[in-house]
């Protein structure tokens, strides 16, 4: 039996015939264009800040070309809060890393909800909402999916919010319980 040692590194079989210009470029074009990596200590704090919290992005056009998505992470300090906004048509998502989020949302921020670790919080458009790190001593560190690249924050300062909103559980439309 005769045995052949291979560099498995080199994707190039040594007795396959040279690659056409046209594949050869077609590969080259995915290598910059295909999957990127955005290490976590590199992400870029060049975004909109509201005190209290510190912003960060990791995926939008700016850094590696997305057309239809922004991603990025959230630092919420102890008791920090944002304006009443909306994300016009916009849709979000926030996943919660660590510490407690607090959803206040409505024409007068009537409802409220609270998620933490492992938690997802959908935000719709147009829903007027705010923000709410629900911790007096620990930081909320959160990841950000907004459906668009636009940096669309329509802040609303004309809002009288409620006294006391309503908790609001959600119900699973899928799996409904007897």
């Amino acid at each position: 039996m005769h045995e052949h040692e291979h560099d498995h590194d080199d994707h190039a079989h040594p007795h396959a015939a040279p690659a056409a210009p046209a594949e050869a470029a077609e590969a080259a074009r995915w290598k910059h264009d295909g999957i990127r990596v955005i290490p976590g200590d590199k992400l870029d704090a060049n975004t909109a800040q509201t005190p209290g919290m510190f912003r960060q992005a990791a995926i939008n056009h700016a850094r590696v070309g997305a057309q239809k998505i922004w991603a990025g992470t959230v630092a919420i300090e102890p008791d920090a809060k944002t304006g009443v906004h909306h994300h016009g048509a916009l849709e979000s998502v926030i996943f919660v890393l660590s510490g407690r989020a607090r959803m206040r949302w409505g024409d007068r921020l009537e409802y409220v909800a609270e998620a933490g670790p492992g938690d997802f919080i959908f935000v719709p458009p147009f829903v007027p909402h705010q923000e709410i790190n629900a911790s007096p001593d620990e930081p909320l560190q959160c990841v950000l999916v907004r459906s668009d690249n636009e940096a669309v924050v329509v802040n609303i300062t004309d809002v009288e919010p409620v006294e006391r909103p309503e908790t609001v559980h959600w119900v699973d439309p899928i799996h409904k319980h007897p």
